[in-house]
């Protein structure tokens, strides 16, 4: 057993494993790109540089087709290479597969995505069979289950709880969406008090009037390997994706 531990800790590269190792907050904030390309009605390919702190450690271009961008926005297929600072080594990489939206709820054509780093598959992000709010499952490598995600719920896990962050409307919960982490095994996750979370934050005026930039802050539990931890930050890049991408013309792929 403490051989199989020892190789799980161990996989990933040296990149990944020393930036995340220490880490008990990462933040992804959006490149400011391609506001002439959304004029003319061509969605940029996403790009996020990833901090520590107020450092920046990271980098990341998804690699994508136009056309899937532009007609398939929810759900388009794409990969996502997250390469360290100056050295371009890679920190993790995301490969996510085309599946077919539905709306609702949804209990078949799951989401998912596979991150890997240094060659060896870290894990997967997977949607599991929901109705009203969408939940997600994190699997390691071996496909156990680490983690649960969703918004956090209210009225017997019916609804998202608009309040969790504070007062929505002002104050310090405006336009914040948490996405909450959950062990594996808790039956109960609705209305419960959580071990992490991936927080969007309130984008700023000239943002949201010129491009669709998010701003997402990743909390790790404090438990949590450097290997987890890879797994929720491809979990955000993904949650961005499914939702909040072409978020004004679509429902987020929900």
């Amino acid at each position: 057993m403490s051989g199989v531990k020892g190789e799980a800790m161990d996989r990933g590269s040296e990149a990944m494993k020393s930036h995340l190792a220490g880490a008990s907050v990462m933040e992804m904030r959006q490149t400011k790109r391609g506001w002439c390309q959304e004029l003319i009605g061509c969605d940029a390919k996403t790009e996020f540089k990833y901090f520590i702190g107020d450092q920046q450690v990271a980098h990341s271009l998804e690699d994508t087709d136009c056309c899937c961008r532009v007609f398939c926005t929810a759900i388009h297929p794409f990969k996502m290479d997250v390469k360290e600072l100056n050295t371009e080594a890679s920190l993790l990489e995301l490969d996510r597969p085309c599946r077919c939206a539905a709306s609702g709820c949804k209990c078949c054509c799951y989401q998912e995505a596979t991150i890997t780093s240094g060659g060896q598959e870290l894990g997967s992000m997977k949607e599991t069979c929901w109705y009203c709010v969408p939940e997600f499952q994190v699997f390691d490598h071996t496909g156990k289950g680490i983690y649960r995600l969703h918004q956090p719920t209210c009225c017997g896990g019916c609804c998202v709880n608009c309040c969790a962050e504070g007062n929505p409307c002002c104050g310090k919960g405006c336009c914040k969406v948490p996405y909450h982490l959950f062990p594996f095994d808790q039956a109960n996750t609705n209305d419960a008090e959580h071990i992490g979370k991936i927080l969007k934050k309130p984008k700023s005026m000239m943002t949201e009037i010129f491009t669709e930039a998010e701003v997402f802050e990743c909390t790790f539990p404090n438990d949590a390997t450097p290997q987890q931890k890879a797994l929720i930050v491809g979990s955000a890049l993904m949650i961005n994706a499914m939702f909040f991408e072409g978020e004004d013309d679509n429902d987020g792929g929900s």
